[in-house]
Parts: C-alpha cells; sequence; structure tokens
C-alpha cells in the first residue's frame, strides 16, 4: 500500500526511531511492503520507516534505473534493519542530495566517501557490507533519518540549496 511520505516541518521526523525487536513478523512484512510501494510510487533511491510516521530503525534502497538520479551507479535492492554504519577513514564527498520529505528540492551535502554498515534484513539475518560513493550516501541518508536527520541540517553551505527547476532548470529531475 503507498503510504503518505511526511514533509520536513512534520516533527515526527526529528524523532529518534526506536529498534526492531522481533524478526519475520507479519507486522514487519506488511510495513516494509508499504515502505517498497511508497518508494516505487515516487521513484524514490531509499526510504526510511519514520518517513511514513512509523519511528522503527527501518531503512530501504535500492537503485537500478531511476529518474530522479540518471547518473547514478546502480546499488542493490536492500531492506537493513537496526542498521550501525562506521566509518571507513576520513575521507568525505560533497554531492546533490534530494529527499521525498524534502520534495522539489536539492542540496550539496557533506558524506564519508567509505562505509561499512551493519545490521539484519527482515528475517534477521546478518547484513555487513563496505560500499563507496553513491551507494554510501545512500545508506548515510537513510540511516539519519532513524535518527532524525534531514540532509539540510548536514549542509555546510545554504547557497548550494534551492528547487530543483532553479537549480536545473534543464533537467528532468522532480519530486512528486
Amino acid at each position: 500500500m503507498i503510504r503518505e511520505v511526511l514533509k520536513m516541518g512534520d516533527l515526527r521526523l526529528l524523532e529518534k526511531s526506536q529498534s526492531v525487536e522481533a524478526f519475520g513478523t507479519p507486522q514487519l512484512r506488511e510495513l516494509i511492503a508499504d515502505m517498497r510501494d511508497t518508494m516505487a510510487h515516487l521513484n524514490g533511491a531509499g526510504l526510511a520507516a519514520p518517513q511514513i510516521g512509523v519511528p522503527l530503525r527501518v531503512v530501504i534502497f535500492g537503485v537500478t534505473r531511476n529518474p530522479r538520479y540518471p547518473d547514478a551507479e546502480e546499488v542493490s535492492d536492500t531492506v537493513l534493519v537496526n542498521p550501525v554504519i562506521t566509518p571507513l577513514g576520513e575521507e568525505m564527498e560533497e554531492d546533490w542530495e534530494g529527499c521525498l520529505s524534502v520534495p522539489g528540492m536539492r542540496g550539496v551535502v557533506p558524506r564519508l566517501k567509505k562505509v561499512r554498515y551493519q545490521g539484519f534484513d527482515e528475517s534477521g539475518n546478518r547484513i555487513d557490507r563496505s560500499v563507496e560513493g553513491f551507494h554510501a550516501r545512500v545508506v548515510q541518508h537513510e540511516c539519519d533519518h532513524l535518527d532524525g536527520i534531514l540532509y539540510p541540517m548536514r549542509m555546510r553551505d545554504m547557497a548550494q540549496f534551492g528547487f530543483v527547476e532553479v537549480l536545473f532548470p534543464d533537467q528532468e529531475l522532480r519530486d512528486e
């Protein structure tokens, strides 16, 4: 089922989410199915449970060909529950980000270039991956939602934040 995505200004987006205690439950499966439906409907690269009003530490992400991220490398479809991110070095990269909770806007956000993320899939199987580039950016962005952080809070230069149609007038990047 497609769910409403909360927008910046909704105080629920600023709350810290709770850990998932039980895996493989009908409730968790339904939540993840709704997140997948919602993310696909909006052409998102990822979605965190708090964005649909569920304060649990669950994120999904994955990119094949996405009109919102036309130059992005492929990121495998992932469900990540109770994630932990560990930096792999101190090197940072700045790049444009958007968010389904901040529709129609983009901003340049500094992120760690390489990270290791650990957690579980929906069945409780361990996930342990070391990634870099766009994949690392996506997982950091989604996991920030679990701690009540939206990407504009990480920006260093508000001159690099604005509406998509103003920043990129010749491109078909849009949020619906």
